[in-house]
């Protein structure tokens, strides 16, 4: 009797700890989002979303920053899902297991963990300087292609590897070509892990700031890009101008463009969470 009541509260005191674990976790995220909310919800208005900045942030909107964000999440997805699908593609179907491959796989963690600043000295480099492309959306959306790829292959990796192997044999007893099991069976049965990936690594580039700031962000620019080889503005880099920058811009630019691209970014997450759950319950296996 007496065993049984210590494991009762063995048994209740893991379940506090676990609890207090996802209150921390979970508490400075609410408190982070509703702390935006309150500060920034007064800023939003038509007129702010659709209206370019006037008299340096003391009047109009952040059309131009929401734009110029979109730009640059539409070129980096240009540039990192083709090669980061198929990338993942040859490692998990082609490439055979050695050494090789394992360094392989091995940088791309490794890379995944290099901070930001690196990322964006790199494209200052490559990009900027090398191949000539200036601070532009070319620059910036290839620097953050690359920013992103860890992500996009080690999530298509995983959802490849998802796909039972008998699938694959059952296409290629019945005539099918290794790459038309690929295409027509394993590609459909994972796209639901690549996509999701494929979102939450935009999601984490549209809240860059330090790639953008050195390849493609700028200042002030209140007319839209005509070219990838302007430069444009953006939402990261247009929060860190107005945080830290002593030329008093409105209140208003600040939450609401802190709340702008919360709003942004945890879209990104959200329709990553819809997408994995509905292809998951339409999955037979």
């Amino acid at each position: 009797m007496d065993g049984h009541k210590k494991r009762l509260a063995k048994e209740r005191l893991v379940f506090i700890l676990l609890g207090l674990s996802a209150f921390v976790v979970v508490a400075p995220v609410v408190a982070v989002i509703y702390f935006l909310i309150a500060r920034g919800a007064s800023a939003m208005s038509w007129e702010f979303i659709s209206q370019p900045p006037r008299m340096f942030f003391q009047e109009g909107g952040i059309f131009p920053a929401i734009v110029g964000t979109l730009y640059l999440l539409v070129g980096t997805i240009v540039f990192a899902v083709p090669v980061g699908i198929l990338a993942a593609v040859y490692l998990t179907e082609y490439a055979n297991r050695n050494a090789l491959t394992r360094i392989i796989r091995l940088a791309i963690v490794n890379l995944a963990g290099v901070p930001s600043i690196v990322f964006g000295l790199f494209g200052l480099g490559l990009f900027v300087y090398f191949l000539q492309f200036g601070k532009s959306i070319l620059a910036g959306s290839a620097t953050l292609a690359i920013l992103i790829l860890p992500v996009i292959i080690t999530s298509a990796e995983e959802a490849l590897l998802t796909v039972p192997q008998s699938f694959r044999e059952a296409s290629l007893a019945l005539g099918a070509t290794k790459w038309q099991t690929i295409q027509k069976v394993v590609l459909p049965n994972s796209f639901a892990g690549i996509l999701t990936g494929v979102i939450l690594g935009v999601g984490r580039a549209a809240g860059e700031t330090a790639p953008i700031m050195l390849t493609a962000a700028a200042f002030y620019m209140p007319t839209l890009p005509k070219s990838v080889f302007q430069d444009c503005m953006a939402l990261p880099y247009q929060l860190w101008v107005l945080t830290s920058e002593s030329f008093n811009p409105s209140p208003k630019f600040q939450w609401g463009t802190a709340l702008t691209l919360l709003i942004l970014v945890l879209g990104l997450n959200l329709i990553a969470s819809i997408i994995r759950t509905r292809f998951r319950r339409k999955r037979a296996w």
